[in-house]
């Protein structure tokens, strides 16, 4: 039996934009966009990722009373949300790329670590590492 994580979600307060942002400026695609009434289960992948899916979920009912979604809504717009990491080849030339297609960064790249990272947020508010893969070392390759 093989088991794994198929969707992780992140809060948005508006999926359409939620979606525009993840679609034309990151170059995700759409998985799954089904509505239920007023709940919309909307999902996303990375082209070269397609195993995995980044639900687009917007706080409210069936899963959240109108308090609760609020404050979702504002933990999300403060940035308390832990980031979530996107791994590009060359972090520099991919915040050249992104920049230029409106993507509003809170840290240019830096070198740290040993590798180059940056960082953004989404229109919600939704923190993003973007990091510089590391090359893989000959014992890594090797296993």
């Amino acid at each position: 039996m093989t088991q794994g994580i198929d969707v992780v979600g992140v809060y948005v307060r508006d999926q359409d934009e939620a979606l525009a942002f993840y679609v034309e400026k990151l170059g995700f695609r759409v998985h799954t966009d089904v509505r239920n009434g007023d709940y919309r289960w909307l999902t996303v992948q990375h082209p070269e990722q397609p195993s995995f899916q980044l639900g687009l979920f917007k706080p409210g009912p069936p899963v959240h009373d109108a308090a609760t979604a609020q404050a979702l809504h504002e933990v999300v717009a403060k940035g308390a949300m832990p980031p979530l990491v996107l791994v590009v080849d060359d972090c520099r030339a991919a915040y050249e790329r992104l920049s230029g297609y409106g993507v509003e960064f809170i840290q240019e790249p830096v070198d740290r670590y040993g590798a180059v990272d940056a960082g953004f947020r989404d229109p919600s508010g939704n923190g993003w590492k973007m990091i510089e893969a590391r090359p893989k070392s000959m014992s890594q390759e090797s296993k």
